[in-house]
């Protein structure tokens, strides 16, 4: 008999501020506000939401590539927050990221040879030929030719240059992988190329895969749940198809409608919000989305509704809904700090 899994990533109560000089007087922006979440080994959870919800923010908070304000990061149940900046590189070993613009991660001086093999230097101690074995081992996995490992990034196309972001990131063995918007930059025929290549290197190596993105038909293809976040926050969590399929939340609602998901908005009529989006510098009280949204109540303005059971594995924060959909009392307030990683699996 199985035993109880364990995610191999935890997140709770992320939250990430900046202090920023408007007119001559210093503001706070929040571009994440509470975020939590767990992710479990070969599992891919997305994050999604629209420009400036806080999604890339998040992802940088949780490798400690932008100091979190407050909250914890556990990988593999040592604190990524706790840990001094000088033994971060080790923990790196366990967590790897892949940026939207591999142009911009990859050092224009080194060859591809020299990029997939510096990691392989810091966390390994290898011989040259050990080194270059690997390295060939590397560029195979993510079906590149070895004629391409003495050439330059600016000789590479797009595609070409995010293998070999993702090699270098397999390159030290992660448990871990944070996809930060990987394929936006692509065409679409190379997009679909690079979403199978990480399904296939997924499930060879049992990868956890935390996928940032604002492309709606791409999770509804990899993503076993999916986070929709909005103004640096959660406001709706679950297994993907069960989201797609029946969406509580009012911005989870006008996501779906405005976006081209063939499985989603067949005979539904859409449902749209108004206005502006609020700054993060001067956040409303009470839900933020109050201001958009046409099922907005005078409630809704008073407090922060919290995630709240819909279903097994699927929470949202909005109880003006759950109330118009159920019959007696809503469903209960997901308890504790890891209110987003209700999981299906």
């Amino acid at each position: 008999m199985n035993g109880p899994r364990h995610p191999i990533l935890r997140v709770s109560a992320l939250r990430k501020e900046f202090r920023i000089r408007t007119r001559g007087t210093s503001r706070t922006l929040t571009a994440v506000d509470g975020v939590s979440l767990d992710l479990y080994p070969g599992e891919t959870v997305a994050l999604v939401g629209e420009s400036g919800s806080g999604k890339s923010t998040a992802a940088r908070c949780i490798a400690r590539l932008v100091e979190p304000t407050s909250g914890e990061v556990t990988l593999g149940g040592v604190s990524l927050t706790a840990l001094p900046r000088g033994e971060l590189p080790e923990a790196y070993g366990d967590l790897q990221m892949v940026f939207q613009d591999p142009s911009s991660s990859l050092n224009p001086r080194m060859t591809v040879r020299t990029a997939i093999e510096e990691p392989l230097r810091l966390h390994f101690s290898l011989s040259r030929a050990e080194r270059d074995d690997r390295v060939r081992q590397l560029i195979d996995a993510v079906e590149l030719s070895g004629e391409l490992l003495d050439r330059y990034p600016r000789q590479l196309s797009g595609g070409q240059r995010q293998r070999v972001g993702i090699a270098r990131a397999l390159a030290v063995e992660p448990k871990v992988i944070l996809l930060d918007e990987p394929t936006a930059s692509l065409d679409v025929s190379i997009r679909g190329q690079i979403l199978d290549l990480l399904g296939r290197l997924q499930r060879e190596k049992g990868l956890a895969y935390l996928f940032i993105t604002h492309d709606l038909q791409t999770v509804r293809a990899i993503a076993d749940r999916v986070l929709v976040m909005y103004l640096g926050s959660i406001v709706e969590e679950g297994p993907t198809r069960v989201v797609f399929d029946h969406p509580t939340h009012p911005y989870t609602r006008a996501l779906l409608s405005s976006a081209p998901v063939p499985e989603y908005g067949r005979h539904k009529k859409r449902f749209l919000l108004t206005g502006e989006i609020p700054s993060p510098i001067d956040l409303p009280t009470g839900c933020r989305l109050a201001s958009r949204c046409p099922l907005a109540q005078a409630r809704c303005s008073a407090s922060i509704p919290p995630l709240i059971a819909v279903s097994p594995g699927h929470a949202a924060a909005c109880p003006v809904v759950l109330e118009a959909s159920q019959p007696g009392p809503t469903g209960a307030p997901v308890a504790g700090p890891h209110a987003a990683s209700v999981s299906s699996k």
